[in-house]
């Protein structure tokens, strides 16, 4: 008979301090379980938590949390630090409505500091803290977690050069779990890391720096030598010069699954009082055979059999999905056209680039964490008359905006934007819901706006892309369609949108995965004696005025539909147009998300709750549209 999981006596890190060193191993075995169990039903980022357990347990063993604080770069590595901050009898609802969210979230714990889902902005956040900490004239200690790949983010490394600038008391864990930075030098390096890492080793540093700078003319320059000397040593032996030269003492690598090398570690540093960079090598999906053999699959993903490792299916898990149809038709065009190019930020697989990168190789640029070189990137190739193809999604495209203006838009650059995710995304929650593209984009000038109804649209939208001479924003969501009914189709022209139903009562104009819903509420209103002309709107910018002009003459009542925050979007652009052009007397509804962080939750779950399912939408126009 086994005895009582040690996971289960911990409500908090109190809780974790009492457990002796030599029964983590243990502890982190159990937390792994609970992890795989869990996401297998759940979905979730598995890879990156089950490769950062031990670091967590590490972190919360040593510091003396919330007082000391945590930050995890991104937050897809920390559902061991969610289990050890007392939600553990929680974790089985994580990413669930109403349940714990799969990232850090400041509403959810003390032990989240802030609510995070975004990469490479961690150090600038840590560095905050520690300024305001100095302030105070406080002595808490701040540590943060990021990963080798959000490391590489233009943010991280603008806040690592001013870390070492202000020479703040800091601790940057780097959990480096896809390849070393550089390769450890054997049993030298790791001895010479022991070293350096002890406090007496660092209490006679500092003493001897005190005392060559005090001998008379000569203090200086034998200082300076000594210096030259122990960066020289560790150049040649440890990997973390660059680290060293933007003001960090860099400590590493070191093994991050050895619980007691972590914590006999971080307790020496924590002694230190400086900008310091600690360098920790892990396996991403450590403790699960299929995480461990394919990490880019379960970095993030859907419910999975434990056993098998492979995806449980789901309804709409046989139809063509609208990232799956571009990823094809990009390649099909690819083939024809030699100048396209595309383009990634660390989402290859994501935004369904796997193919076209196997096929072109060298016509695909994946520039890792880096959404505003991305797009700078795209507008040189462009200036050179090729026609890049940037593939991101919304919530991503939020942190090129500035390039998106100043280096394509105010060029006229015929770069085309395919923004995957565009709408409620689900389970990730609100850092990841694209539901303000639309108003952060329609006001750009020489910018076209478009959204396709159907994956097939999608396809035709790509290609009609290719023959405009300026920027082209394509926005579709997540998945495949709703009802899976197969939607008529006709050809695309510049600025115009598509009507796929007549009727005078009113005109229900939708945008992008809304025409199916818009198509359902006519069917219902039909019911009811109702008509509804239905326009699949097609271009968000430039609006087909001729065409609102024409329906506003049969009917006044105008009721639009749209994945996306009602203010500042589609329907504004309507109602901008009804009030430059003067016409009176129309009732108009716009219909989408509110102006929020919308929670995390199944999409099906969040559109019932947001009043944007047909049966709601359809009430809606009965009881406020026709009265």
């Amino acid at each position: 008979m086994t005895g009582p999981r040690l996971i289960d006596t911990i409500g908090s890190p109190k809780d974790l301090k009492q457990i002796p060193l030599k029964d983590l191993s243990q502890l982190a075995q159990e937390i792994r379980e609970e992890i795989i169990r869990t996401v297998s039903r759940n979905g979730g980022h598995l890879a990156p938590s089950l490769g950062a357990v031990e670091i967590a347990i590490a972190l919360h063993y040593v510091l003396d949390t919330p007082r000391d604080t945590i930050l995890w770069d991104v937050g897809h590595q920390a559902y061991a630090h969610k289990i050890l901050t007392g939600r553990l009898k929680q974790f089985s609802t994580l990413r669930q409505m109403g349940g714990i969210s799969g990232f850090p979230n400041r509403n959810e714990s003390p032990y989240d500091i802030v609510t995070c889902g975004h990469s490479s902005t961690s150090i600038s956040v840590g560095l905050g803290l520690a300024a305001a900490r100095d302030f105070r004239h406080e002595h808490d200690k701040i540590a943060v977690v990021i990963g080798d790949a959000a490391l590489a983010g233009g943010m991280a490394f603008e806040a690592l050069n001013n870390a070492g600038q202000l020479r703040k008391d800091l601790m940057v864990i780097l959990n480096d779990n896809e390849f070393s930075i550089s390769r450890a030098v054997g049993a030298l390096s790791g001895y010479l890391n022991r070293i350096i890492a002890n406090p007496i080793y660092n209490k006679v540093r500092l003493d001897v720096e005190r005392l060559l700078k005090r001998i008379p003319r000569f203090g200086f320059r034998a200082y300076r030598a000594a210096r030259r000397l122990e960066e020289g040593l560790k150049n040649l032996l440890i990997p973390g010069i660059l680290f060293e030269e933007l003001g960090f003492r860099y400590f590493g690598p070191i093994n991050g699954h050895n619980i007691p090398q972590l914590v006999s570690t971080l307790r020496n540093l924590m002694q230190l009082n400086e900008p310091i960079l600690v360098h920790v090598v892990t396996k991403k999906g450590k403790g699960y055979r299929f995480a461990e053999e394919s990490p880019r699959r379960f970095h993030g993903t859907s419910a999975f059999r434990i056993e098998t490792g492979e995806p449980i299916e789901t309804k709409q898990s046989g139809l063509e999905t609208f990232t799956g149809a571009f990823g094809q038709k990009i390649v099909e065009l690819a083939e024809r056209n030699t100048k396209l190019v595309a383009i990634t930020a660390a989402m290859l697989d994501g935004t369904g680039l796997d193919k076209f990168s196997a096929k072109f190789p060298s016509r695909l640029f994946d520039v890792g964490i880096a959404e505003e070189h991305a797009i700078g990137l795209a507008s040189g190739l462009a200036l050179r008359g090729f026609r890049p193809v940037v593939a991101v999604y919304s919530t991503f495209l939020q942190r090129g905006y500035d390039q998106i203006i100043h280096d394509v838009c105010l060029q006229n650059l015929p770069v085309i934007f395919c923004i995957d995710r565009a709408g409620l995304v689900g389970e990730d929650g609100p850092t990841h819901h694209g539901i303000f593209d639309i108003a952060y984009l329609r006001h750009i000038p020489h910018l076209t706006v478009m959204s396709p109804k159907s994956p097939e649209e999608l396809k035709a939208m790509l290609e009609f892309s290719l023959t405009m001479a300026g920027p082209v924003a394509l926005r579709y969501p997540r998945g495949s369609l709703f009802f899976a009914d197969r939607l008529p189709m006709a050809d695309i022209s510049p600025g115009k949108a598509e009507v796929l139903r007549e009727g005078k009562d009113l005109a229900l104009v939708a945008v992008g995965s809304m025409v199916e819903f818009a198509l359902k509420v006519s069917e219902f209103l039909a019911r009811h004696k109702k008509h509804s002309t239905v326009v699949n709107a097609r271009f968000i910018k430039p609006l087909d005025e001729e065409l609102f002009e024409s329906i506003l003459t049969r009917t006044k009542n105008i009721v639009t539909i749209e994945e996306g925050c009602v203010e500042g979007g589609f329907g504004s652009a309507v109602l901008e147009f009804i009030a430059r052009e003067n016409i009176s007397g129309v009732r108009a509804k716009l219909l989408g998300l509110p102006n929020a962080f919308i929670e995390h939750g199944k999409r099906e779950e969040l559109f019932l709750k947001y009043n944007l399912t047909p049966e709601a939408i359809c009430d809606v126009i009965m009881r406020e549209v026709l009265l």
